[in-house]
């Protein structure tokens, strides 16, 4: 007959082979199994909800991204980026759309700093899209909690119609209707307002002729 082993290491062999069990059960198995269900119920958002245009990925329709003109000299960091007059604008972003460092300027509303941009952004914004300054909506002059909404209001969205149907040579209803297209309600029917997801619609913009 065997001598049982001493009572402290069948406790260290108990403690491996739970181990060994949770590690399988839910360090593999778990993870396959969910990984399966999102890729066969939610293929798209799955995989990062990317956008595709003429075969080539362009973004994700989850996060915002710039329109700007190519910069002159794209080595100087000095160099300050422009908007592209023929693509909508997002809202500001407080990290560049950067995935991997989302969230907000931590600037408060007594902020003289934050006051200043606000200021600033409506004089640039009124000018670029030909508005009155009182008439630029709250979102094109401050950035959104992450940094990262690729939506902006619909009242954004309509403000820039004519500024990108004039330099894209497009009929203004063209443009308007994509707009209206791919305004998206509240959420749950009651949350927030209406937006407009600008990923999206500068995608369908560039597939007009």
């Amino acid at each position: 007959m065997s001598k049982p082993l001493p009572t402290i290491l069948r406790t260290h062999v108990t403690a491996l082979r739970a181990l060994l069990v949770l590690t399988v059960i839910l360090g593999i198995a778990y993870p396959l199994l969910i990984t399966g269900i999102s890729q066969v119920a939610f293929d798209d958002k799955a995989n990062g909800s990317i956008v595709t245009s003429d075969g080539k990925q362009v973004g994700s329709s989850l996060i915002g991204q710039s329109f700007d003109l190519p910069k002159a000299n794209p080595d100087d960091p000095k160099e300050e980026s422009r908007p592209d007059p023929k693509w909508f604008q997002p809202r500001p972003s407080a990290n560049g759309y950067a995935g991997d460092n989302s969230g907000a300027s931590n600037l408060g509303p007594n902020s003289e700093d934050l006051l200043k941009a606000v200021d600033e952004r409506r004089a640039a914004v009124a000018a670029f899209d030909g508005v009155d300054p009182a008439t630029v909506p709250a979102d094109a002059l401050t950035a959104s909690g992450s940094g990262l909404d690729p939506h902006i209001s619909a009242a954004y969205a309509e403000e820039q119609v004519d500024r990108v149907a004039k330099t894209r040579g497009l009929p203004v209803e063209t443009v308007k209707h994509l707009v209206d297209e791919y305004t998206e309600g509240r959420s749950a029917g009651f949350l927030g307002n209406e937006g407009v997801n600008v990923v999206l619609l500068n995608k369908a913009l560039s597939e007009q002729k």
